[in-house]
């Protein structure tokens, strides 16, 4: 199983999927309950599974194994299709990129106080993070493999420890709480919506497994299995042991991580808690950060060798790494408010790219071996929801609906 193509996939997909922003979702869902919680995780895991397939179901009629989504957009829809598809693509993987180098680079510049060293500068610990775990990148779809196996381990053991100290402490009371407002559940969708966003690398992915759909399929099946079965039981412990007061309570002093992470300490009543926390979000915010350059360079190998540009490697690490690394050390404030957006573009990238792509594919090559399930209709149902996902924010925006964590 370790050589294993299929699994390496199935373990990117869910390392790009599983990132730090899991440790803050029970803030997210503070006001819903752990019930409604479970049904909006489910949902949502079932609509992203249905597009990550429907991107199976477009491969097929891929010219080269190494198209990108972008080409397909522009066989299918023209250059108009192509702009969109690479603007929203890019867009959105270059702010979390710079947002996961910052991160990164703050983690790795406070490392050496744990040694009793002096502090790095965060100037210098953001390169370094950016040196070392680029490297992986820019060997390929081998390399982010090969680094997110070990790195998944670790996460694994990391998460393990932190839920045998917190599912003891699960009080049945806790689990049965309504949501103190049921417009929470809507209000929540677009920030849940990302935790499953592995679509970014389908195209390495797919050219990974050299086109082979059975393995493609099952590699999103099992790789979002994953994630979706360490939401579930992380948003178990955390319920559980937080009383829906206690909840509130944390977000009006401490609407953050830390906030979350002082609350386990407090609850576990162990010092060593925290680090662990720490840890696992440090593991989980690299696994994500290999995912989505992974996706950088996918994206852009695909617009380079459109328009014949410089298509070596070199040149793509330049244009993948250079300006999130020089936003994160100069203007990182520039990418929160692009951040920010993240959901809407989530949304148009994740679902509505893939149900236009689908629907075309149907109608000009009808007798493909694999189609998804649910026909056309199902089509228009997941694209209802998408654009639904799409304006909630700007009915956040606008007061209709209420704001939460996240």
């Amino acid at each position: 199983m370790l050589k294993n193509k299929t699994f390496g996939s199935a373990l990117i997909i869910a390392g790009t999927t599983i990132g730090a922003g899991m440790l803050a979702m029970p803030l997210t869902s503070a006001g819903m309950g752990f019930g409604y919680t479970v049904l909006l995780l489910v949902g949502l895991w079932a609509l992203l599974v249905y597009s990550g397939l429907l991107f199976v179901e477009v491969y097929q009629t891929a010219e080269r194994l190494d198209d990108g989504v972008a080409t397909l957009a522009e066989k299918y829809f023209g250059v108009p299709g192509r702009i969109l598809a690479t603007l929203s693509l890019l867009i959105l993987l270059y702010a979390l990129s710079a947002a996961y180098i910052t991160g990164g680079g703050s983690l790795l510049s406070g490392l050496p106080t744990a040694f009793g060293l002096d502090a790095i500068s965060l100037k210098s610990a953001i390169i370094l993070f950016t040196a070392v775990l680029g490297s992986f990148v820019v060997i390929g779809t081998r390399g982010v493999d090969g680094i997110t196996r070990i790195l998944f381990i670790g996460k694994l053991v990391a998460f393990v420890f932190v839920l045998f100290m917190m599912l003891p402490k699960v009080a049945l009371d806790n689990l049965m709480a309504l949501p103190l407002d049921y417009a929470f559940v809507i209000s929540a969708a677009p920030i849940f919506f990302t935790s499953f966003g592995f679509h970014v690398i389908m195209a390495s992915v797919n050219s990974y497994l050299g086109g082979n759909v059975e393995k493609f399929r099952r590699a999103i099946l099992i790789g979002t299995a994953i994630p979706l079965a360490a939401y579930l039981v992380w948003q178990l412990a955390t319920h559980g042991v937080l009383s829906q007061n206690e909840f509130v309570r944390i977000l009006q002093a401490d609407p953050t991580l830390n906030g979350l992470v002082n609350a386990a300490h407090e609850i576990t009543g162990s010092s060593v808690m925290g680090e662990i926390v720490r840890i696992f979000s440090a593991l989980a915010l690299i696994t994500s950060f290999l995912g989505v350059m992974l996706g950088v360079f996918e994206g852009l190998g695909d617009l380079f060798k459109r328009y014949h540009l410089p298509n070596n490697r070199f040149s793509l690490t330049v244009a993948a790494f250079l300006p999130p690394l020089a936003f994160a050390l100069f203007y990182p404030e520039g990418f929160i408010t692009a951040l920010s957006y993240a959901g809407l573009l989530c949304a148009f990238y994740c679902l509505i790219l893939p149900i236009a792509l689908a629907w075309r594919v149907r109608v000009t090559a009808p007798n493909l071996p694999y189609r998804v399930f649910g026909g056309n209709l199902a089509l228009i149902a997941a694209l209802l929801v998408g654009i639904v996902i799409m304006v909630i924010p700007f009915f956040i925006q606008a007061g209709y609906l209420p704001a939460v964590a996240g």
